[in-house]
């Protein structure tokens, strides 16, 4: 595991700080996070993806990064990000637990999953997200990133939310 680096006491709002590490996309801890997060989308949306389903090698450094935090001795949040060509890099799997959420935990891997990419030198960040989803719709909304066409062929509009943002700006290419 590696450690990321984060600054002096993380976000001024989280108390304990919360610890961000990079970890293989099979660490045991992302595949509960990651099976918590379809429960909760088949529970939304009555379907979801499997995260099983994703190639652990889409996150392996250096195009990839898995990231699990941790707040004490507690997994309560992970996201990962991959390259999906030379200039645009996408989130894949953000999900911070119930207990967790509120205390600015997800602001903080997403900041570390946008540095990781602007470092492999993605100009654009995508994501998806469904539309019920409100509080990951604001959080990206607050973070800069704006609605795009689909860049997942075969995804229902009617539920699927994709969105952009340029790197190093907070609007989209």
């Amino acid at each position: 595991m590696t450690s990321v680096p984060t600054a002096p006491g993380g976000p001024a709002w989280i108390r304990p700080a919360p610890s961000v590490t990079a970890v293989p996309y099979n660490h045991p801890d992302v595949r509960r996070l990651t099976q918590a997060l379809r429960a909760e989308q088949l529970g939304l949306y009555g379907f979801a993806d499997d995260p099983d389903a994703t190639p652990e090698a889409d996150f392996d450094p250096p195009v990839g990064l898995f990231l699990l935090a941790h707040v004490g001795d507690e997994p309560v949040g992970c996201g990962g990000v991959r390259l999906l060509d030379e200039h645009t890099a996408e989130i894949k799997r953000m999900y911070v637990s119930g207990v967790a959420r509120a205390h600015g935990i997800g602001r903080y891997l997403l900041e570390h999953l946008e540095q990781h990419a602007a470092s492999r030198r993605a100009t654009r960040i995508v994501l998806e997200t469904g539309w019920r989803n409100t509080a990951a719709l604001a959080l990206y909304n607050r973070a800069g990133y704006l609605p795009c066409p689909s860049y997942v062929a075969g995804r229902d509009p009617r539920v699927n939310r994709a969105m952009a943002k340029a790197l190093g700006s907070s609007s989209p290419r």
